[in-house]
């Protein structure tokens, strides 16, 4: 117990519980703007969603690891040890991801860095850079989560044709994989839609390529290996 005390009194010299409690908030409240700006102006065809819900305990983590061991050589060291051995596996499918998460850890090392005004002077400057340069090149744009995976297995075997009927009526069609059968094909697409519709008629018109075409439909390409 008596240890425990000394730890808190030196954590209490070292940084001051409301300076530390503002970073907190500070923290949250940018991780949740940049969430917000990533889900309504990414351009990632993954669950925007699903990705930015980690963008809160990472500027946090981040932000607590920076406020402890910035006043201790000793535990900056152990942590250059420690974060050595650790391997990251999570699978990046697209650069803006990754260019996101670069921003929500600059949020946690200033706000661990007790440097809150620099943080939302910083992270609101880049947001609203980076809208500007979206509006510039034509790229504001929202939609909803509304991402499929398009499975097509037919004895047709154009694929110019099958693309071709997939982008006249999706507004968003990227192909994933391609398989060569006996005879005909066996595609895998992401596909946007704006309408259940659009999605129905997509399908209707994909089945009439034969009589041996099969579609399967599927929501969050994300899940996608």
């Amino acid at each position: 117990m008596l240890k425990f005390e000394e730890y808190l009194a030196q954590f209490t010299n070292t940084i001051l519980l409301s300076e530390f409690l503002i970073n907190i908030l500070v923290a949250a409240l940018l991780a949740v703007v940049v969430s917000w700006f990533y889900q309504r102006y990414g351009n990632a065809v993954s669950n925007r969603k699903r990705f930015a819900d980690n963008f809160l305990p990472l500027a946090l983590t981040t932000l607590l690891i920076i406020t402890i061991v910035k006043s201790s050589i000793a535990l900056s060291l152990g942590l250059v040890g420690a974060l050595s051995i650790v391997r990251f596996r999570a699978a990046i499918k697209d650069p803006e991801e990754l260019t996101y998460l670069f921003l929500v850890i600059g949020i946690g090392l200033a706000t661990g860095a007790n440097q809150p005004i620099m943080a939302l002077v910083a992270i609101f400057t880049i947001l609203f850079l980076v809208f500007v340069h979206k509006k510039i090149n034509g790229q504001i744009r929202f939609k909803s989560e509304d991402a499929m995976y398009v499975n097509i297995h037919t004895d047709v075997e154009e694929l110019e044709k099958i693309t071709k009927l997939l982008t006249d009526k999706m507004s968003y069609v990227e192909l994933k994989r391609l398989d060569t059968l006996d005879q005909g094909l066996d595609l895998s697409f992401i596909c946007k839609a704006d309408s259940i519709q659009q999605i129905q008629t997509v399908a209707q018109q994909l089945k009439g390529l034969s009589t041996n075409t099969q579609v399967s439909i599927i929501d969050q390409p994300d899940l996608i290996a």
